[in-house]
């Protein structure tokens, strides 16, 4: 198979699909790699890396669209790379289809096929290439999040873990998955009195066996949300619904409940955020404020460790890869069912039930697109 990796254009993406280390696990399949000049450049890794690897260079995009059956990224397309997808490409990266409607149509309209690795399911219910990115991003929210409660950066003027003779901060945080769970060890190791909110009880008593004595568990529903509002530093938005819209758990009324300085770290803006006044921002531009409370909605926070998140991402996609390479696209479909829910699109339909209930499109089970 022809496998390409363009480089990642949305902005400030820093990270690239492929390492050298797997391309060459690729290459001695007897795969061809093509590799877009400087994909690897900001995540660490030269041209000449991926030369040594018998990866080949091309100087464009269209170069890679134009000749390969399998395109690899991280990031969603953007609409340069849309308009080049051709009908039989198959792509396989980070889609979060259910935030944007506009990607959703025009991706659809290509009939392309869309493997999305944030839906790719195990048996056990696990998402296995989204836990890596968000166990970056759920570190990152709370390094982040300290860094603008600082009053030169606008906040509150508050140290997360406090000192001798005064209070720490409190930090509040809706969801108790992998981006709860490493947001809640980085704030407990600072210091913070952390508060971890959840609506499943199992895993609420799972957290409070496993978490150091500075975090509590609370069960989430609005009473309880607004209570610790009222006292909360640093709010951390860590809610998934895979492949769907996330639910808006802070109305845009609830915000004068929270102190000004304030800071809300929304990493569930992928896919449409649980702030009501989220708004996707830039490693370049990330905060805004509403209401006095700092927003900050970063929605590639681990483009900001490339090495770090690269390294990580392409470890957990690595095994897929390899079954969409060896085996063939179609037959990689139709014999793993942990590919079978990454996919979103093929020739035209919608294969994802939660991307077609966020724009009321029509879905087919992935079965009947893969009979033949």
């Amino acid at each position: 198979m022809i496998i390409g990796v363009p480089r990642e254009i949305k902005q400030n993406e820093n990270r690239v699909a492929l390492t050298p280390s797997i391309a060459l696990e690729l290459t001695q399949q007897g795969h061809e790699v093509i590799i877009e000049k400087t994909a690897g450049l900001s995540s660490g890794f030269s041209d000449n890396d991926y030369e040594d690897v018998n990866c080949r260079i091309v100087e464009t995009p269209k170069e890679i669209f134009d000749n390969v059956e399998l395109v690899i990224k991280v990031k969603e397309p953007q609409p340069v790379e849309i308009a080049m997808c051709p009908k039989g490409l198959t792509m396989f990266t980070y889609f979060h289809f259910a935030a944007s409607e506009e990607l959703t149509i025009s991706f659809l309209e290509t009939g392309a096929t869309a493997i999305a690795y944030e839906t790719i399911m195990t048996n056990d219910g696990s998402l296995p290439l989204l836990i890596p990115m968000s166990e970056v991003a759920g570190r990152m929210s709370v390094q982040e999040g300290a860094k603008f409660l600082e009053k030169v950066k606008g906040g509150r003027g508050i140290l997360l873990g406090g000192v001798p003779g005064v209070e720490p901060a409190k930090v509040t945080i809706l969801g108790g998955g992998i981006v709860g769970t490493n947001a809640a060890l980085i704030a407990a190791g600072l210091g913070a009195n952390v508060f971890i909110l959840d609506i499943n009880l199992n895993r609420l008593r799972h957290l409070e066996e496993i978490m150091p004595k500075n975090v509590r568990t609370v069960y989430s529903n609005q009473y309880n949300i607004r209570e610790h509002l009222a006292q909360t530093d640093l709010l951390i938005g860590a809610v998934l619904i895979p492949g769907a819209v996330a639910p808006k758990l802070v109305t845009r009324d609830m915000l004068k409940l929270m102190r000004p300085g304030s800071v809300i770290v929304d990493v569930a803006v992928d896919q449409g955020g649980c702030i009501e006044t989220c708004k996707p921002t830039t490693h370049e531009d990330p905060i805004y404020e509403v209401d006095d409370i700092i927003h900050y909605c970063v929605a590639n926070m681990p483009g900001a460790v490339p090495f770090t998140s690269t390294t990580a991402l392409t470890n957990a996609t690595n095994p897929y890869i390899q079954k969409l390479a060896n085996d063939g696209i179609l037959n990689a479909l139709r014999n793993d069912d942990s590919l079978v829910h990454g996919l979103n699109m093929i020739n035209g339909y919608v294969t994802h039930k939660a991307v077609a209930d966020a724009f009321d499109l029509k879905y087919t089970h992935p079965e009947i697109t893969l009979k033949n």
